[in-house]
């Protein structure tokens, strides 16, 4: 490992197939053991688990490096500064921005979002305008929306899904005829895994004068993300979710938005110039990050977008595709279980439910065997009641997860079968 930490590690980089068990050997949580039982993680649409290069990175920084950012003229306090800087640059290359200063760190996805809303929706929305959504939202991506649309008399519409989980789109085309201003929608569905066709969603968008927000927490850690091939106004996703450090996130916008949004935020680094007459404010990104960053977790978010660059989108795609076709070949199998959400187009996020048992009672169950998955609503609760359930059981796979926990996931199923039959 370099100095900074921030190069990908060429041993765990194969051409086509991906090398699972190397892989699996640079996460050290994946060697844990739950309630006696080998770990088997399938909460990866919750968190994904982190790569001893981001682990050393923050052990690093902070035993050898640590000082703030932005403040100080010592050496250390540029050194800092400097590597956050280079982090945003690589998160410029990750979603192909057209420069740096489109991209605003955040605490996450949620922030994000929120950024958006306050500082952009709430100055350029006007009484009147319609706000798109789509049915198969987290409730990150609906609940700001709607209190804007409450606080400026603004129009609430939601884009339908068929009983397989895709959105209908001639039904998308008729809501945009209705003074459509602001469009946003999730890239991969959290609860039910369907990749919605966003190109198609920003083009129509722009066709008819609205802008597009992306939530892409799902969509960044599985798809390649070309900001400018989108043309997309916005786009975010979390850092913890694409092997990264929590509490830090990514805001893309382009730059003419930043330019005339206002601060969500305010306080020290976003300043010009202070007076107790006036204030001015300087420009993006730093615009909009006020106080202290997690600059930290800023800088071990470097090492966790090389691990996804040197394993490579395409290999990544081709075995979460595998695991997931091959998942759900094996669910089928295990008598009163139901998938929830097949559409064609999924990243690997499969949800079930089982006749008489409550997901919370599967996932307990499972726990007892050391299998980690999720039950609930999954802060999607509109998609919930669009299905008939009121939560599902959530299995959500990685690349570094294999058909052998697939396995013993659905072992454990047949166990929760015989105590519930």
């Amino acid at each position: 490992m370099g100095e900074r930490g921030t190069q990908g590690d060429d041993s765990m980089l194969t051409t086509q197939v991906l090398d699972v068990e190397r892989i699996r050997a640079e996460f050290p949580m994946l060697s844990s053991r739950m309630n006696g039982h080998p770990l088997v993680y399938l909460d990866n649409a919750a968190t994904t688990q982190k790569p001893r290069a981001v682990i050393d990175r923050l052990v690093h920084f902070y035993e050898k490096e640590y000082a703030t950012v932005r403040r100080g003229v010592y050496t250390f306090s540029q050194d800092s500064t400097r590597e956050c800087d280079l982090v945003r640059e690589k998160c410029r290359e990750f979603l192909n921005a057209a420069k740096s200063s489109e991209i605003i760190f955040t605490r996450g996805t949620t922030e994000a979002i929120n950024l958006v809303v306050s500082a952009f929706g709430r100055k350029f929305l006007k009484k009147g305008d319609t706000v798109i959504l789509s049915t198969i939202e987290h409730h990150s991506n609906l609940v700001p929306w709607q209190q804007l649309c409450e606080e400026k008399g603004l129009t609430l519409k939601v884009i339908p899904v068929d009983d397989r989980g895709e959105l209908l789109l001639e039904e998308y085309k008729k809501l945009l005829s209705a003074r459509a201003s602001m469009v946003a929608v999730t890239h991969v569905s959290n609860a039910l895994g369907t990749v919605n066709p966003i190109g198609e969603i920003v083009k129509l968008a722009h066709e008819a004068g609205a802008w597009v927000l992306i939530d892409g927490a799902q969509g960044a850690p599985h798809l390649e993300v070309d900001v400018r091939a989108l043309d997309c106004d916005f786009y975010c996703f979390s850092g913890h979710k694409i092997y990264g450090p929590t509490g830090v996130g990514v805001l893309y916008a382009k730059e003419k938005h930043l330019e005339a949004m206002d601060p969500y935020h305010f306080g020290g680094d976003m300043i010009e110039t202070v007076t107790f007459e006036k204030t001015t404010f300087t420009k993006p990104p730093h615009k909009f990050e006020a106080g202290t960053p997690p600059f930290a977790e800023i800088i071990a978010l470097g090492p966790a977008i090389d691990t996804i660059e040197t394993l490579g989108f395409e290999s990544i795609a081709a075995h979460e595709q595998e695991l997931l076709e091959y998942a759900a070949r094996r669910l089928r199998e295990v008598p009163g279980l139901r998938l929830i959400g097949e559409a064609k187009e999924k990243a690997s996020v499969i949800s079930f439910v089982m006749e008489g048992t409550h997901p919370h009672d599967i996932g307990t169950v499972l726990d007892q065997e050391g299998i980690a998955i999720r039950a609930g609503h999954h802060c999607a609760q509109p998609t919930m009641r669009r299905f008939g359930v009121a939560a599902t059981a959530r299995a959500s796979f990685a690349f570094y997860n294999t058909k052998e926990e697939v396995d013993k996931l659905v072992s454990g199923l047949y166990k929760v079968v015989e105590i519930f039959r």
